[in-house]
């Protein structure tokens, strides 16, 4: 079978219209909205687009389903899960060719979010079984404590693009192990992969009205109601800070519980007693993961000035050996930007670091052609005004800064609104332990260039958020508390 004949059949197997109650149904009014390849900028294929009557029946379907998911034994809503789970590695290949189409990230960077986001599934099959309270005699000695936990109710997701499997298992996961059902919209620049994870639950057994999809064009015009509808429960959104803003205040009006995985401001410090091939191999992996387009880059580097040559060098070297390519393309590390908009952020912020006197080692420009491509880029002697230094850059450039002492360079890292995640690379375990409690971030990388772990704790603090995925945390996002007071 040919590349092209690979392609579209993959496309060919991925339903495209909403999934509401266990039924496949196209818009209300019949909408549909085109899914473009980043990499040659055509349309792929179109899928429904939602309007405020397709989130409402979703909504109600899955109100509607609530009490009896509720009710469902865990065991069996971890099996369901782990069916899913092994469903999901057996497609690998199929699944990560889907995101590269439409998400534009190299196959082999598709492959490793596959396998990342199935194991979501794994860890909150075996969280299901695990939800307990306590019982304990009442400090009077008179009476009983009891504790039972309980799934919060309906949740509303609202997942990006960047991540398009990943960020779905992450939240779907535990809330379909605590016993919740929801309703989730991706983002319209990647619904496919989604698409094709639902068709995946309802073929392990998820009963219908559990997991709702809307596919919209417009998120606001089906979120927003959706969340001012009482029978929502719960909201948990990835995304930026500015749209974060807005959702939580929207949740206001019902007192929802939140969750919120934000915008971030990555700093990636070089002690002057690192290993510096280490420190050069970890910011490859912390900047370079997806193309730059990740909430955990590394976005500002500071290096110790006696090592902050070298260490340029040494990155420069290693990214201008990267091939930009399309995705599909044998060999390719670097595949497209998501669009041109997000093309053009990340020149305009190249093009302010230069204008205020950074030097480009490597990259710095857009090649020919078609495709949202920016070349791997390096820039040296970045001063610390550069806008590259306080906003999100999520594209594949590395600005560099020098620090001469420790307190200097923990004043570098917290000076950012945001605190999602930091890297430290230091030999030195005290000054390594001093760094990281005065790093003001949710997630530290000590010496290696990847903290995402489906096993682990992920969030932010400060505007990078609130609340925890993954790890033993994250299904309490989705629990209750219930206190009882028993008289003995």
């Amino acid at each position: 079978m040919s590349e092209a004949a690979d392609e579209s059949a993959v496309l060919a197997s991925v339903p495209t219209e909403l999934y509401i109650g266990g039924q496949w149904r196209p818009a209300a009014q019949g909408g549909t909205l085109a899914v473009v390849d980043p990499a040659t900028e055509q349309p792929l294929v179109d899928v429904a687009d939602a309007l405020l009557e397709d989130a409402l029946a979703a909504l109600s379907a899955a109100a509607g389903k609530q009490a009896e998911w509720a009710a469902t034994a865990p065991r069996e809503r971890g099996e369901i899960l782990r069916r899913a789970y092994e469903a999901i590695v057996a497609q690998t290949e199929e699944l990560a060719l889907l995101m590269t189409l439409e998400m534009g990230k190299a196959l082999a960077e598709s492959r490793a979010e596959i396998s990342y986001a199935a194991e979501f599934f794994r860890w909150f099959s075996e969280e299901a079984v695990r939800i307990h309270g306590r019982y304990m005699v009442n400090t009077t000695g008179r009476g009983r404590i009891l504790t039972m936990r309980q799934p919060v109710g309906p949740c509303v997701f609202v997942t990006p693009w960047n991540f398009p499997t990943a960020m779905g298992t992450r939240k779907i996961a535990p809330a379909i192990a605590a016993g919740c059902t929801i309703v989730v919209k991706p983002a319209q620049q990647t619904p496919l992969s989604m698409l094709a994870l639902v068709k995946i639950l309802e073929q392990a057994g998820l009963p219908g009205g559990v997991l709702n999809l809307i596919t919209a064009r417009h998120s606001g015009a089906v979120i927003e109601p959706l969340l001012k509808d009482p029978r929502t429960r719960k909201l948990s959104f990835t995304g930026s800070t500015e749209v974060g803003r807005r959702l939580i205040e929207q949740s206001a009006d019902q007192v929802l519980r939140v969750s919120m995985e934000l915008g971030g401001n990555a700093p990636f410090l070089v002690f002057e007693d690192a290993d510096l091939e280490a420190a050069i191999e970890g910011a490859m992996l912390a900047k370079m993961r997806n193309v730059g387009e990740a909430c955990t880059a590394a976005n500002r580097f500071h290096v110790h000035e006696s090592l902050a040559d070298e260490f340029a060098r040494g990155l420069a070297e290693r990214m201008g050996a990267l091939k930009v390519g399309r995705g599909t393309e044998p060999g390719v590390d670097v595949g497209p930007l998501i669009d041109e908009d997000q093309r053009e952020k990340v020149t305009e912020l190249v093009d302010d670091a230069v204008e205020r006197g950074a030097r480009v080692l490597i990259g710095g420009d857009r090649p020919d052609g078609r495709g949202y491509f920016f070349e791997p880029t390096v820039l040296a002697g970045v001063p610390s005004d550069a806008r590259a230094f306080s906003e999100e850059i999520f594209g594949p450039v590395a600005p560099i800064a020098t620090f001469s002492s420790e307190q200097q360079a923990l004043d570098a890292a917290n000076r950012t609104e945001y605190g999602l995640v930091a890297y430290v690379y230091t030999r030195d375990i005290a000054r390594a332990f001093r760094v990281c409690e005065g790093i003001e971030s949710g997630m530290i990388g000590l010496n290696q260039g990847v903290v995402s772990n489906p096993a682990a704790p992920f969030g932010g603090v400060k505007q990078s958020g609130f609340g925890r995925e993954g790890g033993f945390e994250g299904i309490s996002e989705y629990l209750e508390t219930k206190y009882v007071a028993l008289g003995v």
